[in-house]
């Protein structure tokens, strides 16, 4: 892999815009590192958190706090924009008026077994990318040492992998793969798709971070007006967060790229035709009638 190809990389990573230049790893490296209790930087780097999240790492942050995803994103998340063309990402939001992370505590993290994708990797990177003439994903791991850090002078050392496992990755990386993929198409795909719309990008949000919102869409009138869902399907993504998401991500993939996923009933552009037209009636009602109030009002004094 090139320099430049290096670059495009950090670009994507959980390290960017960092002014310490991550370190490129093969698959077999070694890494020497060991963050605990006693070590005396312990908490610096929950100090100052810019940590990206994953749909993955919402779910289980918002099932551990037991809260709707829509009262997690208020009180725990701040958004930013993943590229150019505004596609939509989310942090964690640091406490009020300073720059830590809002699970830390004396003793470490709050939310340890459900801590995001980014603090398990830390300080190694997962990267990913895909040129936009290029059809399979190509991830490698980079290695980022900040100053603060005194983890890398403990005695400890293990390879990647070892260490992938110790953090309990595998599963967060399995469960975001499919959104990774997604994301990376996005980006490489560029022209192809022009440039997404407003709407697009809330619809990328609502199924990517925000799974309740999402579900209230899944089970309403005009969706199912418009989509052929079967009933047993409909009640598993009533039921379960994690097959909500997969669906989530499989319908962008459809409404984005065309990539057919659901069956769309045989009269479902009827119906959105006669809702757009109703709708339309009612707003040149609703207009008419407000206008007629203000004329009333204007002539109501000399009554």
């Amino acid at each position: 892999m090139n320099e430049a190809e290096f670059k495009d990389m950090i670009e994507d990573s959980p390290f960017a815009g960092s002014p310490v230049k991550p370190i490129m790893l093969k698959e077999n490296a070694t890494l020497q590192f060991r963050c605990h209790r006693n070590v005396k930087c312990w908490n610096a780097c929950c100090s100052n958190i810019d940590i990206p999240l994953t749909p993955y790492d919402v779910l289980r942050l918002k099932k551990r706090l037991d809260m709707s995803s829509g009262e997690f994103l208020n009180q725990y998340s701040v958004p930013f924009e993943m590229d150019k063309d505004g596609m939509p990402g989310i942090k964690l939001k640091p406490v009020e008026g300073g720059t830590a992370c809002q699970f830390m505590t004396p003793e470490g993290c709050g939310v340890y077994e459900d801590r995001p994708t980014a603090c398990r990797y830390y300080p190694v990177a997962l990267l990913t990318m895909r040129r936009s003439d290029e059809y399979v994903d190509r991830s490698a791991y980079a290695l980022v040492k900040e100053p603060h850090c005194l983890g890398h002078f403990e005695d400890k050392t293990q390879t990647i992998e070892e260490y992938r496992g110790e953090q309990g990755v595998e599963e967060y990386d399995q469960k975001a793969h499919s959104w990774r993929q997604l994301v990376v198409k996005r980006k490489s795909a560029g022209p192809a798709i022009g440039k997404p719309t407003p709407v697009s990008n809330q619809l990328f949000f609502m199924a990517s971070y925000d799974v309740d919102r999402f579900r209230a869409f899944v089970m309403s009138p005009s969706f199912n007006d418009t989509y052929d869902i079967p009933v047993e399907i409909m009640a598993t993504l009533i039921a379960d967060d994690e097959v909500l998401l997969d669906f989530g991500l499989n319908f962008l993939r459809h409404t984005l790229f065309g990539e057919k996923f659901v069956e769309e009933r045989p009269d479902a552009y009827e119906k959105r035709l006669a809702r757009r037209r109703a709708m339309a009636e009612q707003q040149k009602e609703a207009e008419f009638q407000q206008k007629m109030a203000l004329e009333d009002e204007k002539y109501s004094g000399n009554l």
